[in-house]
């Protein structure tokens, strides 16, 4: 259907026309757009000039001109034309997406008809048209009367052949396949093995965990692992690799588990090391056994690792890749420090200049704690315009960690700067900049830092409210930092 074009309103000058089919004049429609189709014609009924053709022969019992024409009394404003036009409509199944909205409408006797219209065709009703009228039942389950029509397809489908199920598993509609893989995988469709395939190669994270779920209670039926551990272990998808690592678990191969300690998802980590120390392993000592070996050896994942389970003891191991030539090693190495709580500002703060943007960042956010144990004037240096965005980026995220009037000043900077991103964060920042009592080793701003702070409120009235400006400059004059 064309994005560019109203469907509402061209149906309705169909209607009157000789168009044979409602598709000659939309083309395919989808879920979305039978309910906004339902939706546009009582639209045009309120709101267009000339309203809707004339619904006479529904209220003299005869047939419609063309499938337009029906289209357009099932989703008229009056109740009584909707449930006359029933009758008529279950002689033409291109239509049964519409009944199925009709099914949670909002007036009892058109309700009742649609759905004693949707039992009688389900059953001469094409695999494709099938799938199509789901994925409408799904699209308004949630309105007030909607779930009849998705409860009623659900426990047809589940009684369904294979047909009917691969066509709705092959579907364009997203919750449509969804639904299929679940009723293929309730009625034992798949062979472990086959249920592996899939979740490995699957795009859609709902099937995959479906799939991946019923392999293993497949394989803890039979005991036959084997089979699927290895299409699951192979997957890019990290929630199917997390799900055969940890099926190593009951074919005790520590070995293989061994080698995902360093899988680049977390998920997938923290799975391989339950699975060694379910067997005894600790797994501490592979990781301090990479990190500490040849830089050509060490990835990032092994360094990550030996953040989230080492101790602070291992923060030498660490320390030593913040000199590793790759920064993605670099930035793990700063976020490890991070979470065992072995900060050094003076080891850091050289890193806020790394040519790595993400060392960078990683560097900025373990800093912030210690912002204002900073050199002041060097994080105003890389503040300066014409630094790397994410230099600048980082420097801006210590400064607004800092004492409370320099963290004015550097919102009050940036008001109007080049950069559209730091822009905005200062201006919001500035709007809501408060002083902050009682903080330990607070001071009051000098008479010259007061000064330049009333020349950069002067210089905001351009960006900021007056109130804004006015508080801010209550706050100074009230001698708040």
């Amino acid at each position: 259907m064309s994005k560019q074009t109203d469907p509402a309103r061209e149906v309705v000058a169909a209607a009157s026309g000789s168009a044979a089919t409602l598709e000659s004049v939309l083309g395919p429609l989808g879920p979305k757009d039978w309910v906004a189709l339902d939706l546009g014609v009582r639209t045009v009924a309120w709101y267009a000039y000339g309203g809707l053709p004339s619904v006479a022969w529904v209220r003299a019992g005869e047939r419609p001109a063309n499938e337009a024409a029906l289209v357009v009394a099932l989703c008229h404003p009056d109740g009584r034309v909707r449930q006359a036009a029933l009758a008529a409509a279950g002689s033409v199944p291109a239509l049964l997406p519409l009944v199925v909205v009709r099914c949670a409408d909002w007036v009892a006797p058109v309700r009742e008809g649609a759905r004693a219209l949707l039992r009688a065709a389900l059953d001469a009703a094409a695999p494709r048209a099938v799938a199509d009228v789901t994925a409408v039942a799904l699209r308004v389950a949630g309105r007030q009367h909607g779930a009849y029509a998705r409860d009623l397809l659900t426990e047809f489908l589940r009684s369904a052949g294979r047909e009917l199920t691969d066509a709705l598993t092959t579907g364009p509609d997203r919750a449509t396949r969804r639904l299929g893989y679940r009723i293929a995988v309730g009625q034992g469709r798949f062979s472990a093995a086959g249920l592996a395939g899939i979740a490995a190669t699957y795009e859609d994270v709902v099937v995959q965990d479906l799939c991946a779920d019923a392999a293993l209670a497949r394989a803890a039926e039979d005991g036959r692992y084997a089979e699927i551990v290895g299409p699951l272990l192979a997957s890019r998808h990290p929630r199917v690799r997390a799900a055969g690592v940890t099926a190593l678990n009951r074919t005790g191969d520590v070995e293989e588990a061994t080698a995902f300690l360093t899988d680049r998802s977390g998920t997938v980590r923290a799975c391989a090391r339950w699975v060694l120390r379910q067997h005894g392993v600790d797994p501490l000592p592979r990781y301090r056994a990479i990190c500490a070996g040849p830089y050509a050896a060490v990835s990032s994942g092994a360094v990550t690792g030996l953040g989230e389970s080492g101790a602070k003891a291992d923060a030498g191991l660490l320390r030593r890749l913040l000199a590793h030539p790759t920064g993605a090693i670099r930035a793990r190495a700063v976020a490890g420090l991070r979470v065992l709580g072995a900060v050094e500002p003076e080891r850091l703060s050289p890193l806020l200049m790394d040519p790595s943007a993400a060392v960078v960042r990683e560097a900025s956010v373990a800093l912030v704690p210690d912002a204002t144990r900073l050199s002041e004037l060097l994080l105003w240096e890389h503040l300066a315009p014409g630094r790397p965005r994410h230099v600048r980026t980082a420097a801006y995220r210590l400064l607004s960690a800092h004492r409370g009037t320099v963290r004015l000043r550097c919102h009050l900077t940036l008001l109007d700067d080049e950069d559209p991103r730091l822009r905005a964060q200062a201006r919001a920042a500035a709007r809501r900049w408060a002083p902050v009592h009682g903080t330990s080793g607070a001071v009051a701003p000098s008479f010259s830092e007061r000064a330049h702070l009333d020349a950069l409120i002067d210089r905001s009235a351009p960006f900021l409210d007056g109130a804004t400006t006015a508080r801010l400059r209550w706050y100074l004059k009230s001698g708040s930092r």
